[in-house]
């Protein structure tokens, strides 16, 4: 790792079915993106990538790789040529691969032919940044383990990756504290616009815009939280829990976002405008 930029992980598709033990799930915030990309190297869509925060990274690979770079839309290049984004191509043992700035988005997906073989912990190679579990953010000077390639397909049969919002539109259901707040506040909640905090990071979306009132006061006790809790704090305003949510937590729940809407989520940048819709 020559540059580690901004924030850059180890991410694969997360360890599920830990969250009794207090483990998040972890895994790629934009996981279709993180599929495509390791389907074009010839990967399984489970292998382990990188994911990078706005301002990319740089990689000197030790030998010749199979590189792809998916999610939010960059500049790449090896050895200062540039390279296609989106696409599998050969970068030579020693050339330096440049992922540049997000042109939208925030987060893009290297995906290196054989995945990176760092060591799994609870059966992923995911870096949760609440708990601590798997390889810590890469810094500058990081030397990652690869795995064996295979043989990379001519054609990949995918949906094309959606693209960063220029409006996030959620889908939630109701539930479970919905009956903390007021009649006015679920209104609130599915009527008015949002936007997304630069406080944001892979634990939770956090959102600017209308508070919304409560008709109980106090709080909970802890209580299990899902992905997608669109949990409020006493602020009023509207967190929604992503991949490196904690397990528990004691504010109340007014809603969560199906699943397939936190993708989008996850390449919204500061200022995208957000809703609320009630899924049907």
């Amino acid at each position: 790792m020559v540059r580690a930029g901004a924030l850059t992980t180890v991410q694969d598709l997360g360890r599920p079915g830990y969250a009794h033990l207090g483990v998040p799930r972890s895994g790629a915030l934009d996981p279709a993106a993180a599929r495509l990309a390791n389907r074009l190297v010839g990967n399984e869509e489970g292998a382990a990538v990188l994911e990078t925060t706005v301002n990319g990274c740089a990689l000197r690979p030790r030998r010749t790789v199979t590189v792809a770079v998916g999610g939010a839309p960059c500049p790449v290049r090896a050895d200062g040529r540039p390279l296609p984004w989106g696409t599998a191509v050969r970068v030579p043992a020693g050339a330096l691969l440049e992922v540049g700035q997000a042109v939208r988005g925030l987060r893009s997906y290297v995906a290196v032919g054989g995945g990176f073989a760092v060591d799994p912990v609870l059966g992923s190679r995911s870096t949760d940044l609440l708990s601590g579990l798997g390889p810590a953010p890469l810094a500058d000077g990081a030397v990652l383990p690869l795995g064996a390639a295979t043989a990379v397909r001519g054609s990949v049969d995918a949906p094309p990756w959606p693209g960063p919002p220029d409006e996030l539109v959620l889908r939630v259901r109701l539930g479970p504290r919905d009956d903390w707040f007021t009649a006015g506040a679920l209104r609130t909640l599915t009527t008015r616009a949002y936007l997304v905090s630069s406080a944001s990071n892979r634990i939770g979306l956090r959102l600017d815009g209308p508070s919304l009132e409560r008709v109980r006061p106090g709080e909970l006790p802890s209580e299990g939280m899902v992905l997608g809790a669109v949990q409020v704090p006493p602020d009023g305003r509207p967190v929604v829990f992503l991949a490196d949510h904690p397990t528990t937590g004691g504010y109340p729940v007014v809603a969560v976002v199906r699943a397939a809407d936190l993708g989008a989520a996850a390449q919204a940048a500061p200022g995208t405008p957000v809703r609320f819709v009630t899924a049907r």
